[in-house]
């Protein structure tokens, strides 16, 4: 019963229109074919809040006016992304999405009092795919939840694996016209969702690294922090979180590790040479940057020197509330990151570390 509620705050409470256009795209394997049926059960059933949504709401949203200078957490996978958007967003005056939302963006607005209460109790305390505490009004990035209104997130390549890298291409590195309105589709049910009251609004995507031409024109102010790692330690990591989120939500059976290892530290060179490129279109005093270790030793000073270099206000009065989390994060006990041997040797051949690696905390 567990798997199959970790299931649907995985990757569940699809859209029937995406989980239609998906297995159109692809065909799932026959032996995934009722994890796919329990992926989108949940959607079925949430159709009609979706319709009563966009009948309440609709137009709100579509005339709802967003905040032109967000600050969006970038960065690969697995380099802390996590850990830092769970210090900004206990921020009191940080709007972001949270499980509460992402879970069924299409429904969340007019069923906001009921998920919460639903999902708190059958939540697991740690994240099924890693050690990390989360609950249901946890910070959650973005394209988690883009992933129940479009087949065209990068979340595609977690349904598919054996395709990874052809969604990746698709979805990442491009974008198509419908990601795009669903994009500020999404970001708009977050400030309804969460921003009342609030004075910035924080938005967590590795997967927007590559996509800051498309941030910039939706918001020009836009600012961002792009945290950094050691690439082998990220991509060992996220080598094996993939392989944990294809057998809880995947269509198709994972690629072994050494496959694994190649279309990983492939993708992870794609999207910071996307970003690269894109750098000198970020205006000054827009971008910060933070080293994965200087974020885990110090994560107050980290979080403060952020908010004085992007001119986030308010940090006397978050102060006091992002040190309780970190202090919260002094619990937390991360897995043990080992690959099988032939699959480190590859690594190690592909991203030779600069120096010795640090034990894996990653968030």
């Amino acid at each position: 019963m567990q798997r199959c509620v970790d299931r649907q705050i995985a990757g569940g409470c699809i859209t029937p229109f995406t989980l239609v256009s998906a297995l159109a795209i692809t065909r799932p394997r026959p032996d995934r074919l009722l994890c796919g049926l329990q992926l989108g059960l949940g959607g079925l059933a949430l159709q009609p809040f979706a319709w009563l949504q966009s009948l309440l709401w609709g137009r709100a949203l579509s005339r709802l006016e967003l905040p032109d200078d967000p600050v969006i957490v970038i960065g690969h996978w697995r380099s802390g992304t996590t850990y830092l958007h769970q210090l900004m967003s206990a921020d009191p005056g940080a709007a972001t999405a949270r499980n509460v939302l992402t879970v069924a963006p299409q429904a969340a607005l007019v069923l906001k009092p009921l998920i919460g209460r639903v999902l708190g109790p059958v939540m697991t305390a740690t994240r099924p795919i890693d050690a990390v505490p989360w609950s249901a009004c946890d910070p959650q990035e973005d394209e988690i939840g883009l992933a129940r209104l479009t087949v065209d997130s990068h979340m595609a390549g977690v349904a598919f694996p054996q395709d990874y890298l052809r969604h990746f291409h698709r979805c990442t590195l491009s974008t198509t016209r419908h990601f795009q309105q669903q994009l500020l589709h999404f970001t708009r049910i977050t400030w309804a969702h969460d921003g009342e009251g609030k004075r910035h609004l924080l938005i967590k995507n590795p997967a927007h690294s590559a996509r800051v031409p498309l941030l910039l024109d939706l918001f020009p102010r836009a600012r961002f922090v792009l945290m950094k790692r050691e690439p082998a330690d990220a991509v060992r990591s996220l080598t094996l979180v993939k392989q944990k989120l294809a057998d809880l939500v995947g269509l198709q059976p994972a690629p072994d590790q050494y496959r694994q290892v190649e279309e990983t530290a492939m993708a992870h060179r794609l999207l910071l040479e996307a970003f690269e490129s894109a750098r000198p279109m970020i205006p000054a005093g827009q971008l910060v940057e933070v080293e994965f270790d200087d974020l885990i030793s110090s994560p107050l000073a980290a979080v403060e020197r952020i908010y004085r270099e992007l001119s986030i206000d308010g940090w006397n009065q978050a102060r006091d509330a992002i040190k309780a989390r970190a202090e919260r994060a002094r619990t937390y006990s991360p897995d043990k990151v080992m690959l099988e041997p032939q699959a480190e040797r590859r690594l190690q051949e592909l991203l030779p570390p600069a120096d010795a690696s640090t034990a894996d905390q990653t968030y």
